[in-house]
């Protein structure tokens, strides 16, 4: 549970049969549920704490106590959407895949499957999200050591680090710019044919950076 909803917590009582702390664990999850919606349809300054409260049925008081600002909520809601994503394409990637082709292609295919069917997230994590600069370079790293922890389940070959972490940063981002391409024009492009292009694109930098080590 996020830190400002804990300290919420500690103060109260129950209230019509709910206890403080699910009257503000129902809250947050209904700003979090109201948020996913705004920045997942609209632009990200086009949407104020303002709207995301009256969307959520909770007073502005409420929202300052689980989010600093609008950024603190963006970067929360993004963390959530990112990990919901990740969780669902390591689950469609082999536990024992004997190729690097036999891991990436199932799981390319969900990611974008997952984006397809879920278009303001897929806003979320790859568009409005990714306007704070900050958090855009963190979630580049952080799906980079996604993806080096799917190679561990095919190949054993001793990589050295440094090379290792910029080259599948180097693929991170150039994956995110095409998925992003493709979301600008609202994924009229058939799923299926982008991610045999995208799992190409993998398959060609992890295997040199295989054949480097």
């Amino acid at each position: 549970m996020e830190e400002r909803t804990v300290l919420v917590t500690r103060r109260g009582e129950n209230y019509g049969g709910r206890s403080r702390l699910e009257r503000a664990t129902d809250r947050r999850e209904r700003i979090l549920t109201a948020a996913l919606h705004l920045f997942g349809t609209r632009d990200y300054d086009d949407v104020t704490v303002a709207d995301v409260c009256a969307d959520a049925r909770v007073s502005k008081r409420y929202f300052y106590e689980h989010f600093a600002d609008r950024p603190d909520l963006v970067r929360a809601l993004h963390r959530e959407q990112n990990m919901w994503l990740l969780t669902g394409v390591a689950a469609a990637a082999p536990k024992s895949p004997e190729t690097l082709d036999e891991m990436l292609r199932p799981a390319v295919h969900m990611l974008l499957a997952m984006l397809r069917a879920n278009p303001e997230r897929a806003r979320v994590i790859y568009i409005n999200a990714p306007r704070m600069e900050t958090r855009r370079r963190g979630v580049l790293r952080e799906d980079a050591q996604f993806l080096a922890g799917l190679m561990r389940r095919v190949s054993n070959h001793p990589i050295a680090p440094l090379r290792q972490e910029r080259m599948l940063l180097a693929l991170v981002a150039g994956l995110s710019e095409v998925i992003i391409d493709w979301l600008s024009r609202d994924m009229t492009e058939d799923p299926a044919v982008l991610a045999d292009h995208l799992t190409d694109y993998c398959l060609a930098i992890l295997n040199s950076l295989i054949a480097l080590s």
